[in-house]
């Protein structure tokens, strides 16, 4: 983002709007994406996800105003591809915090950090076809379960699908958020027109996503649903919560912590992204660990404590400030993010848990609480302070954390469906 504020003199508002951008297209891809994935596989849609997302990559680099770089950075979807890869991808946003300035300057010129972004679409461009070409849907002799419809989330209870449709509000309600934000009264990206329209836009989708959302399950609720094949939607929506403070919290810090480290400290923009990495670059362990730690000492539990140490360590976050060492901040800032990517992999350890062929469906409305989570957050900071901005993330997950109280801890056996129609149990816990 230095860089970019160099080349394109962009204002403080400026520069906050294109950190909202950075994700707010991510909330409704999640869930079509968790959608396209029951019903097309995971090899097919990632691949093609990976090639996809070269061409915003490109539109970027080639960007000359202010206006072209919005629209493309919204379209760059950063929190849907994190949020794909797991813990290697985002270990992989350390890579860039590191790589990106370098890349930058080995290219050279004022148009140095434009050849580095066009290089990261190539390298995604490339790696889909080759995803495409030597992946697989399932491990060898494993079974693949799909729902028996992919344009919503099926529930087992009438009361479900109230609570579904309640807990499908707020996604919304974060998209309107963002255009009210961007508009005329506050940041001043677009006129009120579009900001009516966009809002307008958002509200239709929302009337047809609930709509569509009561029909199948309607009809799926009035056949009645099998004892065996029941699950308890509540599950879904408790890590919801969160998950919306653990990635939501993640996406927003990565995006913002490299300015943070830049202006805190008064360095150079590749100095302040190689700190900032430190934050990103616990993932390759944390994450990973985090399910670990799950299926060895329970997820309820688990969780439950790498929330408390996720608010412990935001708390400490407020508190950085330039009379600090700047190694001490970074210690600070590892240590936080190592709770935080723990936290998202005790989560991701209990949705394929929870219904096993609507895992795709499930896994998109928890990443969308994520994405969600990275709006609020980031809509925050254009508000406050860093040190403010770092207390309110510690307070929402203690709003998180009171929710997994009420998480039953996976055990027994689900049924699913196979491809030939089926019933086979599947041990949990």
């Amino acid at each position: 983002m230095g860089h970019l504020r160099e080349a394109f003199d962009l204002t403080p508002e400026q520069i906050k709007a294109l950190l909202i951008l950075n994700v707010a297209l991510t909330i409704p891809a999640r869930v079509v994406i968790g959608s396209l994935v029951d019903r097309f596989g995971p090899r097919l849609v990632f691949g093609s996800l990976l090639m996809l997302a070269a061409l915003p990559c490109w539109a970027f680099a080639l960007s000359t105003t202010y206006e072209q770089l919005a629209v493309t950075r919204l379209l760059m979807e950063v929190g849907l591809a994190e949020g794909v890869y797991g813990g290697w991808g985002n270990f992989g946003s350390a890579a860039a915090a590191i790589t990106l300035p370098s890349l930058a300057l080995f290219y050279g010129g004022d148009d140095g950090w434009r050849w580095a972004i066009a290089t990261t679409g190539a390298v995604s461009f490339l790696y889909g076809i080759f995803f495409l070409w030597r992946a697989r849907n399932t491990p060898q002799g494993a079974s693949y379960f799909k729902p028996k419809k992919a344009s919503a989330l099926e529930v087992s209870t009438r009361k479900d699908l109230f609570f579904y449709l309640a807990m499908s509000l707020p996604l919304y309600i974060a998209l309107l958020v963002i255009v009210w934000r961007l508009g005329p009264t506050n940041l001043n990206l677009f006129g009120q027109t579009t900001q009516i329209l966009l809002a307008a836009l958002i509200i239709s989708l929302a009337v047809v996503q609930l709509g569509q959302a009561w029909r199948v399950n309607r009809e799926h609720l009035k056949e009645g649903v099998p004892e065996h094949d029941r699950y308890s939607f509540k599950q879904v929506a408790i890590l919801d919560l969160a998950y919306m403070v653990t990635f939501g919290s993640e996406l927003a810090v990565v995006s913002m912590l490299p300015l943070f480290f830049t202006d805190t400290f008064t360095l150079s923009a590749v100095t302040g992204g190689l700190l900032a990495s430190g934050y990103a670059f616990m993932n390759l362990v944390a994450r990973p660990g985090g399910g670990w730690v799950s299926d060895k000492f329970g997820r309820k539990k688990s969780l439950a404590i790498l929330l408390c140490g996720l608010m412990v360590g935001y708390g400490l976050m407020s508190q950085i400030g330039s009379s600090w060492p700047i190694a001490l901040a970074v210690i600070a800032t590892m240590c936080c993010s190592f709770f935080v990517q723990a936290g998202e992999g005790a989560v991701f350890a209990t949705v394929p848990l929870i219904k096993r062929r609507l895992t795709g469906q499930i896994a998109g409305m928890v990443g969308a609480y994520g994405n969600a989570g990275a709006v609020i957050f980031l809509t925050v900071l254009t508000f406050v302070d860093p040190s403010t901005f770092f207390l309110v993330i510690a307070a929402s997950a203690a709003v998180a954390l009171a929710a997994v109280q009420f998480l039953d801890e996976p055990k027994g056996h689900i049924a699913e469906i196979d491809e030939k129609g089926d019933v086979q149990l599947i041990e949990v816990g």
